[in-house]
């Protein structure tokens, strides 16, 4: 459901802001601060943007890119909700910054960006936190916007990123979840094709939305296309430009997995555990290892090194709950499943038996219940026996 009013906020686009610097260094500083937003250096992005803000004390620039450094540490760690209120008063902040310069020059296009931009960013984390009525209300207030900013601004191709995510989220999002139609009635008509087109141009030949512009091309081909061989393409250009950023990285192993490409997928989310070991940013949290722990035990289950993969899945598990909240994870529930069926092949019946149980005890994954309860009773009287 997360996807479903992700088009609603057009701004989901993290750079795709046209600068018009006012000294030669502008351009660079900001560019050396995105890359350090994606290389996830936090603190030397801190110290690039106050430069940026010390600078052009004026410009909205400085006070935008540290909300968004802010942005990343949540995507990061989406189940900690401690920095919404510290995103959102950064955020509230930047458009009380852009609306003095409005009021002043209403045709100024730096701060219709930078106010679009912080509009959107407020409706994607409305939509992370499923708030969708807020969600949408922020995409309503910053559709006009972005739209007045492109008309004074025409040849600006870093704002195909926010347009290209708009076309192509509002041609298929009504398609694939028809029960949100009555809340797009209000939003125009999107294009799948002109969108993937534009997010190309921008992935190729933006500015400052490159990068951006790759990632949701990954996401969207893996998503709705399901391409897995141009996604992967996307996946390899994010993971070479930032090799240690753990979003990226992760995307690379999902891919490789779906395309059942195990000894790769296994080397990547091997790859991700060394470095939470050693304590990357990023890396060591409870998400992220719970993810590589279960591609790692699938891999050994396809193996049959069944004691490893056993190990890794009850880390799987462990991390799981730690973040499990209201309802079971996939990962934990597949993961539960698989020790059961691994005990079952080794003979241990009685804690098979038990794994089918809880599986049975957790909500129903795609067809979860069912197979819980076939191997249930396979167990049963193979046990008997």
């Amino acid at each position: 459901m997360k996807s479903v009013v992700i088009f609603i906020c057009i701004f989901l686009a993290v750079f795709q802001l046209e600068i018009f610097p006012q000294k030669p260094n502008y351009d660079s500083l900001v560019t050396e601060g995105i890359n350090q937003i994606y290389a996830i250096k936090f603190t030397e992005a801190e110290k690039t943007f106050n430069t940026l803000k010390a600078q052009y004390p004026k410009h909205p620039a400085g006070i935008f890119f540290p909300a968004m450094i802010d942005w990343w540490r949540i995507s990061l760690s989406q189940e900690n909700e401690e920095m919404d209120d510290r995103f959102y008063e950064k955020i509230e902040n930047v458009v009380d910054f852009c609306d003095e310069i409005l009021e002043k020059d209403p045709k100024n296009i730096d701060a219709l960006f930078f106010k679009g931009g912080a509009i959107g960013f407020r409706g994607r984390l409305r939509v992370m936190r499923e708030s969708w009525l807020s969600a949408a209300d922020a995409g309503r207030e910053a559709l006009p916007i972005v739209e007045y900013a492109a008309k004074l601004d025409p040849k600006n191709v870093d704002l195909k990123l926010g347009f290209g995510i708009y076309n192509y989220l509002a041609a298929v999002i009504p398609q694939k979840y028809p029960l949100v139609k009555p809340l797009l009635l209000f939003l125009p008509e999107g294009n799948k094709d002109l969108g993937l087109q534009q997010l190309k141009d921008a992935a190729s030949t933006g500015k400052y939305s490159k990068y951006e512009a790759q990632y949701i091309l990954m996401t969207f081909y893996y998503s709705f296309e399901k391409d897995m061989n141009t996604a992967q393409y996307y996946a390899i250009q994010l993971t070479k430009s930032f090799p240690n950023n753990p979003v990226f990285e992760r995307w690379r192993g999902r891919i490789a997995a779906r395309k059942s490409e195990w000894i790769f997928a296994d080397s990547v989310f091997r790859s991700i555990l060394n470095k939470a070991n050693k304590n990357y940013h990023g890396y060591n949290l409870p998400r992220t290892r719970r993810e590589a722990n279960y591609y790692i035990g699938f891999n050994l289950k396809n193996q049959e090194k069944y004691d490893s993969a056993l190990v890794y899945f009850k880390k799987c598990i462990d991390e799981s709950k730690k973040i499990d909240e209201d309802d079971e994870s996939g990962f934990r529930i597949n993961a539960t499943l698989y020790s059961g069926t691994i005990m079952e092949t080794k003979g241990k019946y009685k804690e098979a038996e038990q794994f089918y149980r809880q599986v049975l005890d957790m909500r129903e994954y795609n067809n979860s219940h069912t197979l819980a309860e076939t191997y249930l009773d396979r167990v049963k009287k193979t046990g008997k026996q």
